[in-house]
């Protein structure tokens, strides 16, 4: 396991060698999981790509740290993990809340970023009504009370089926994140909005949602794609919020696909 000091706090993360001539892949994962929903996309690209997996403060095994939370500070942790380790110009991977920080991580430092893949996510994600209202239940009554409910949004039916184990597993990760770092979380997501910031992305950007996404439906996606220049749009079947979980094979071929003409230097098809 890899630590590092950032922002007085530590970052939990994972560093995966690769070519030197390839860039940089980055990812940063949704609200209330932990750096392992990227793994079954990360065995596939091993190899092939350097990249970089963290826990984003107040999941995982990183810090809590000082709460509440603003998107500038998940991002302010990204670049600070970018700089320790000399990385510019890597292809950032976000998704769900992952995505904010990818927008916002160009938005303060686009020498940082190449490309960007904008997974499950949008410009602005759900409203202040909401955020709150989720807050308050977890506040009191903790993430278990809602643990259900954001699984329906998250997994198709499919996933979600009794005997499948891998579901009930991700749903223990979802209740043992820390509540605090879970809920700072949410007021940053409640906060953040690129609506405007996103019309001025100048890489090549894809944006990528699973077709039963409950939580950023693929309307609210290519709402965002439309308003990024020259953007990309993929759908992915049979999946819901998290593609990398349900099907990270697909993922990974459009992810290929993506960043493959970047390498030699030409433009993302599409």
């Amino acid at each position: 396991m890899q630590f590092a000091r950032i922002n007085d706090i530590s970052l939990h993360h994972q560093i995966i060698g690769g070519p030197q001539d390839k860039p940089v892949l980055v990812f940063a994962n949704s609200l209330g999981m932990d750096f392992r929903i990227w793994r079954d996309v990360i065995v596939r690209l091993a190899g092939d790509f350097p990249m970089i997996l963290y826990d984003k403060r107040g999941h995982g095994l990183s810090d809590v740290g000082q709460v509440p939370y603003s998107i500038d500070d998940h991002v302010s942790d990204l670049s600070g993990l970018l700089d320790l380790y000399a990385v510019k110009e890597a292809v950032i991977v976000g998704l769900s809340v992952g995505g904010l920080i990818a927008q916002g991580l160009y938005a303060a430092r686009p020498e940082l970023v190449k490309a960007l893949v904008l997974c499950d996510t949008a410009h602005k994600i759900g409203s202040a009504e909401s955020w709150n209202a989720r807050i308050a239940t977890v506040e009191r009554d903790g993430i278990e009370s809602i643990a259900d409910a954001v699984m329906g949004l998250w997994f198709t039916p499919a996933f979600r089926r009794p005997e499948n184990t891998a579901y009930h597993g991700y749903r223990n990760m979802l209740v043992r994140q820390p509540a605090i770092g879970y809920v700072a979380t949410c007021a940053a997501i409640r906060d953040a909005d690129f609506t405007d910031a996103v019309t001025r992305i100048a890489v090549p950007t894809l944006c990528v949602v699973g077709d039963q996404d409950g939580s950023t439906p693929p309307a609210v996606v290519l709402s965002t794609a439309k308003l990024i220049p020259a953007a990309r749009y993929e759908v992915i079947a049979d999946a819901g919020h998290l593609p990398c979980v349900e099907q990270p094979e697909a993922l990974t071929a459009i992810l290929r696909a993506f960043i493959d003409p970047l390498v030699h230097g030409d433009k993302p098809n599409g």
